[in-house]
């Protein structure tokens, strides 16, 4: 059996959370979360395989959706990463060859970012 493609979902709204991570796995994938930027660095950092990193850009804490791509793309330089925000005032710092998605979104276009990035 071939294991399941791992996305690590960065998101501080936890009913968006659940959610997502719902029809992810419903989708096939193993989902593993965090709430805050400075989470999700510490699970990149332990050097857990992931396959995509899903990301909100604005997060509580020092470290932003846009700090926590730029930190995994370091550890992992082929990395797909969508990017998700309701509005952002700063400037786009997206990675090369990453989406991003608008909120609001239906958890199904996650599923289909995914595999227009190539993960499942």
């Amino acid at each position: 059996m071939t294991e399941r493609p791992r996305i690590l979902v960065v998101e501080d709204e936890t009913m968006l959370i659940e959610v997502v991570a719902a029809e992810l796995e419903e989708a096939g994938y193993e989902v593993v979360t965090a709430l805050t930027g400075e989470a999700a660095a510490a699970i990149l950092a332990a050097r857990l395989p992931i396959d995509l990193l899903f990301t909100d850009i604005r997060l509580p804490g020092d470290l932003d959706g846009w700090g926590v791509a730029e930190q995994a793309r370091a550890l992992q330089p082929d990395l797909p990463v969508i990017y998700v925000t309701g509005y952002s005032a700063e400037e786009p710092r997206q990675v090369p060859d990453s989406l991003l998605v608008m909120k609001p979104y239906r958890p199904s276009a996650i599923v289909q970012a995914a595999r227009r990035l190539g993960v499942g």
